[in-house]
Order: structure tokens, then C-alpha cells, then sequence
């Protein structure tokens, strides 16, 4: 592979950005991909997979060039040097590359690879509290499959086609996907490719979703004509599947602190072909007391740390600190709290993370249940999905039923 000055460039740009001034990486790779309209697919596939990948592995490269943060700009092109080493490529003689100390860099990567903390290139907290909560073996083990690049799996939209229609869509605009077992509604990218430009996108024949996240609406157990709340919406690719699988009849309330991701819902229930869902801001305690009792199905797709999809989002290995999962651990069991009153009697409702920690999982659906409120429900069934085991993003979900 011959590298070019453009592209590296773009890439230092980048890892400035997401390293010195804490902006998140996908947003920077949207942004740098947008730079020179004259880039083909496979410019803009090295830009963003070389950020990502020294995104991932920033603790291990930096130990090996032997820089520290704040990364300065011949810090950064280090950082890049070694990268490069690493996969064999040449290095131009440029005037960042001069004395790099290959053979160097390849003994101490052999090193160091012995060390979990610098193999899988984690902070050592977030080691040592994987290890406390998921012991030595799964750890290991899950830890490693949160490195790799993640595939890209859409989910159909039945109000609008079937699987294998969208299959043939996408073959025609030279995408090639496969099926996959257990996933009623998932395709699997053969290859990655920019799916957003496609004409089965504009159409609303589907929306890119983790074969894991995709369980979670099937959890719920929804039916045409019910009320159901999405507690904690975001941008909705959850709600979304749960009015496809209402068949658009009934009500679906998506309901989020912020106003914003549920502006972004909007625009996606219109190409959806979705006409069966309300939003609701939760500015104060009200839209809540509201729906006290109200519900037939209530998803709790609860904040967490998010340590089942480092591999989407890598920069969060350095943007997670211990304390912030101290305090999502408090808001997990606040919003159980509140947002269980809105389930009515008999009614059922599912609380999802995408974490894979046992403390905001099991743990804290145990916890609720022996609770005031708690004590009003059944625990029904869970599901934990471990990346490794699956080869999907981790995951939680656990069905509890209103008495």
C-alpha cells in the first residue's frame, strides 16, 4: 500500500480532534470524509479506518512511540508511524518518518502483547473491573471481540418489504448481504459498504441495526393495537422496530430528555413509513405521572456505560471514567423507579442495556424487585449477549410482567 500525503493528513486532523479536543470519532470521521469531494471509496475507507483503528489501540501505539497526551502533532504522526509498521507498509521519506525505529517498534509490540491492558489497549481500571465483574476467561475473551471492527447489519422494514426483496434491492446497487439465523429481520453486509446512499435507504426499506439490538423490541412481545411506551428513545431505531412490528397500528409514546434526538426520530419515522408514534419530552416529572398506569408494553433501554459496543465506539474506552459509571448506576435505578409506574396491570415491560456488566444488568433489575415498586412485578426472563458468544454487540434485556 502506498500512502498519500492527503489522506495522512485528513488522519492526523482527525486524531487531533478526538484526542486533544475530546470531540467524539464518528462525528469527526463524518466530517473529515466530506473534505475533498474528489475522494473515492476506498480514500474515504483508509481515512476512516485508520483513525478508528488508532483509536482503538491509542494506550498500546503510544507506549510503543513513547508519547504521552496532550499529543502534539509530531506526537500524533508517531502514533501513525507506528500504525503503519505495524501493517507492513513503507513508510514514505517524509520528514515525519525520519528515524523511526522499526525493528523497535515490532519487538516491543511482541512485548507488550503479552499484557491484556496493552494488547487490547484499555485504561487499567476498566480492566480490572472487567475482570471483577465478568472474571479472568470471559473477559479476556470479550474484551478482545470488542476490538474488532464491527459488521454492518440492517433491519428490514416490514411495513414497507420483506427480506428477501430487500436483498435483491440491494444486489441491484451491487451490495451483497446474507441472512442470519435467530434475526427474523436481519441482513448481513458481506462487505462494508455506504449503505446511506442507496435507493432502498431513501425508500425507507430499512435502517443499519445491530443484530443484538434488534432482539430487544422482539423481547417486549408487542402487538398490533397497544399502547407502548419507549421510555428512553434517542434517535428511535428501537421505536422504529416496535411500530414495524405493531404494524403501524396502535401507539407507540417515544419519550427522551433530549428534544433533539427526538427531532432526528421525526425525520425517520416519515421514511419509515411510520405514522403510529408520539413524542414526548421528558422535561419534568409530568409526561411521566401522565402514563402512570397506562401502558401495555414500557421499554427501558436504560443509559449504561456502554461497555458491550466499544467496537462502535472505541473512543469511549477514553472517554468513560469510573465515576461516570458509578452515577449511571444511580440514574439505572432512578428510571426503573419512575418509569415502571407507567406499566398498567398485567402489562409487561423490558429493561435493556448495552452494557455487558452484571451490576447494570442482573443486578439491578434484581435490585428494583426488591423494591416498593418492584414488588409489583414478576421477573419473567433475560437475555445476556456477550460479543464473543454472538459475534454481535453486547447486550442485556430482561422481560418482567406487572401483576
Amino acid at each position: 500500500m502506498r500512502l498519500h500525503r492527503n489522506l495522512c493528513f485528513a488522519v492526523i486532523d482527525g486524531l487531533h480532534k478526538i484526542f486533544n479536543e475530546n470531540e467524539y470519532a464518528d462525528k469527526v470521521v463524518q466530517h473529515l470524509l466530506k473534505r475533498d469531494k474528489r475522494w473515492g471509496s476506498r480514500d474515504r475507507g483508509f481515512i476512516s479506518e485508520t483513525v478508528y483503528e488508532i483509536v482503538r489501540y491509542k494506550r498500546l501505539y503510544s507506549e510503543i512511540a513513547d508519547v504521552k497526551a496532550p499529543y502534539d502533532r509530531d506526537n500524533l504522526w508517531r502514533l501513525f508511524a507506528v500504525w503503519a509498521t505495524l501493517k507492513g507498509i513503507r513508510l514514505p521519506d517524509w520528514k515525519y518518518f525520519t528515524d523511526t525505529p522499526t525493528r523497535k517498534i515490532k519487538g516491543r509490540f511482541d512485548e507488550l502483547s503479552k499484557i491484556r491492558k496493552f494488547r487490547e489497549s484499555i485504561p487499567d481500571w476498566m480492566d480490572n473491573l472487567g475482570v471483577e465483574e465478568l472474571g479472568e476467561q470471559t473477559w479476556t475473551k470479550e474484551i478482545a471481540k470488542q476490538n474488532e471492527q464491527a459488521d454492518v447489519i440492517l433491519r428490514v422494514n416490514t411495513l414497507k418489504t420483506n427480506k428477501k426483496d430487500l436483498q435483491l434491492k440491494l444486489q441491484s446497487e451491487d451490495i451483497e448481504t446474507e441472512f442470519l439465523p435467530d434475526h427474523p429481520s436481519a441482513l448481513k453486509l458481506k462487505e462494508r459498504a455506504n449503505v446511506f446512499i442507496t435507493e432502498a435507504f431513501k425508500n425507507g426499506w430499512f435502517e443499519v441495526q445491530d443484530a443484538s439490538s434488534q432482539l430487544v423490541a422482539d423481547f417486549l412481545d408487542v402487538k398490533p393495537g397497544m399502547k407502548v411506551v419507549d421510555a428512553c428513545a434517542g434517535a428511535g431505531g428501537k421505536t422504529l422496530h416496535l411500530a414495524s412490528l405493531m404494524e403501524n397500528k396502535g401507539q407507540v409514546i417515544a419519550m427522551d430528555i433530549y428534544e433533539s434526538k427526538l427531532k432526528k426520530l421525526k425525520i425517520r419515522a416519515r421514511r419509515n413509513g411510520v405514522h403510529n408514534i408520539e413524542m414526548k419530552v421528558i422535561d419534568s416529572t409530568k409526561p411521566i405521572k401522565k402514563l402512570h398506569g397506562k401502558a401495555d408494553r414500557l421499554l427501558i433501554d436504560a443509559p449504561c456505560s456502554g461497555l458491550g459496543v466499544l467496537r462502535r465506539n472505541p473512543d469511549a474506552k477514553w472517554k468513560l471514567e469510573p465515576a461516570f459509571i458509578e452515577n449511571i448506576k444511580k440514574t439505572q435505578s432512578e428510571v426503573l423507579q419512575q418509569y415502571s409506574k407507567m406499566v398498567k396491570s398485567g402489562g409487561k415491560m423490558v429493561y435493556a442495556t448495552c452494557s455487558v456488566l452484571p451490576s447494570e444488568n442482573e443486578k439491578q433489575v434484581e435490585k428494583f424487585l426488591s423494591t416498593e415498586v418492584g414488588k409489583e412485578f414478576t421477573f419473567v426472563k433475560e437475555k445476556r449477549i456477550l460479543a464473543h458468544e454472538s459475534g454481535f454487540d453486547g447486550f442485556y434485556m430482561a422481560l418482567l410482567e406487572k401483576k
